[in-house]
């Protein structure tokens, strides 16, 4: 859509819902639809190809209006999360189909996903604990608790873990800055000699510094062995598991209780719109569920209504699934996945630029979008050399550190970016290089 249409698009909304607003008076109060009379209505899974605009607006009329009064909003974000799902060939166990036990939800961000999934996984340990061992307190049993991340993880991870009350500890990582199973498995039986508990595990496919990817399939079956809950953290990453070359990095998902990405990073969708996924349901809701009085509803109990509510830290929730219904369909597989390539291929092209200059060196493997590269030299060199960036203005850098090495973070994340933009960036570093070397101290 450019930019003529977007204008054109937009007035046309802004008239819908006038009209909307301006006839509300002659449309039902309560809505006259069965549960799960949605997922009739539409496929089950994203197109493949573009869809026309014109069909996707008839399509608010047909499908979403006549369950107003919010049936519509839970109904066609279930829908998108096995849509979505099904486009990352997650296991089945983690689509709600018609008769699953797991299924998907749209979190705020990627933190409040990592913040659930912790949460859910403190109650199942204190429940399991307690059941074989009746004499041990809740208190005592939660200050026993040890979740791990990796050292390269999120802030938001720790963050999670000092929310709900419990240790974290930070798991060292290999020279590729991902977590293995052997030093993973001796932090674990050192803990247990100690008299701790492990209940959880948050594996990161994608970190922050360098997008690096934890072996889940090594992780996981000790997740499994050990009774811990693996969640997966692939926030920017996540995204790119659509394209059938990408999907090996998300290998060892079957052994994780929950995965979660964000589609708002990389996947054309607005902020905000995290997807995650869990491979229980039960185990989520069973953790947050109160029904006072005022929330109950007739259909609550019958298993065909999702309660989002018991899926997430609010109450009230966004109709979120809407965006992603227009952009599958709006942009189809074929033209998310060319998009997703589009930027791999262009940050394979800044590599080459940095590989062919001696005075810099590549930090990082490059596996998709995010380029990690240095100055050869000390870290205050490249202090100044992305202060001069930064100073001037003209495209924007994110440093970060890996074995100690201050190191210089080349993202590329802008929808309508192409190979003259990577260029032109790589030209004005190089002019600023050549600047700052000329200086006498260098």
């Amino acid at each position: 859509m450019d930019a003529e249409e977007f204008r054109r698009r937009g007035k046309e909304m802004v008239d819908l819902v006038a009209d909307y607003l301006e006839n509300i008076e002659d449309r039902p109060v309560y809505p006259d639809v069965e549960p799960g009379y949605l997922r009739s209505l539409i496929p089950t899974e994203a197109p493949q190809d573009p869809e026309n605009y014109e069909d996707i607006i008839k399509d608010v009329e047909r499908v979403i209006m006549p369950g107003a009064a919010s049936p519509a909003c839970t109904e066609l974000e279930t829908v998108m999360l096995d849509w979505l799902g099904k486009m990352l060939q997650l296991p089945e166990c983690f689509l709600a189909g018609t008769h699953g036990q797991g299924g998907g939800v749209i979190q705020g961000t990627a933190s409040e996903a990592t913040l659930m999934s912790l949460l859910a996984a403190r109650c199942k340990a204190v429940r399991r604990i307690q059941a074989t061992n009746s004499d041990m307190s809740e208190m005592e049993i939660l200050s026993k608790l040890v979740a791990y991340t990796s050292d390269q993880a999120h802030s938001s991870v720790e963050r999670a873990a000092l929310i709900g009350g419990v240790k974290m500890k930070k798991v060292p990582t290999d020279e590729h800055y991902a977590v293995r199973k052997d030093m993973f498995m001796k932090m674990v039986e050192e803990d247990k000699a100690d008299g701790l508990l492990p209940f959880y595990f948050c594996a990161t496919l994608g970190t922050t510094p360098s997008c690096a990817f934890d072996k889940t399939e090594e992780l996981g079956p000790l997740c499994n062995e050990e009774n811990m809950w693996m969640h997966i953290d692939a926030a920017y990453a996540g995204s790119a598991f659509i394209c059938p070359e990408f999907r090996p990095l998300l290998n060892g998902v079957e052994f994780a209780d929950s995965f979660n990405f964000n589609p708002h990073k990389w996947l054309l969708i607005n902020f905000d719109c995290s997807a995650m996924w869990v491979k229980k349901r039960a185990d989520l809701i069973g953790a947050f569920k109160m029904d006072p009085l005022y929330l109950k509803h007739e259909n609550q109990e019958s298993g065909l209504v999702t309660d989002y509510r018991h899926w997430q830290i609010p109450l009230g929730r966004r109709f979120r699934s809407l965006k992603m219904w227009f952009v599958f369909r709006m942009y189809g597989l074929n033209g998310l996945q060319a998009y997703i390539r589009k930027h791999v291929v262009l940050a394979k092209e800044f590599e080459s630029l940095v590989r062919a200059d001696k005075r810099f060196e590549i930090c990082a493997d490059v596996v998709l979008g995010l380029v990690c590269f240095r100055l050869k030299g000390s870290n205050e060199l490249n202090q100044n050399l992305l202060k001069r960036i930064t100073q001037c203005r003209e495209i924007h850098l994110v440093p970060c550190q890996l074995s100690g090495r201050f190191v210089l973070r080349f993202a590329i994340c802008a929808r309508k970016i192409e190979s003259h933009h990577v260029q032109k960036a790589w030209q004005h570093i190089t002019q600023l290089t050549f600047e700052l070397l000329q200086e006498p101290e260098h």
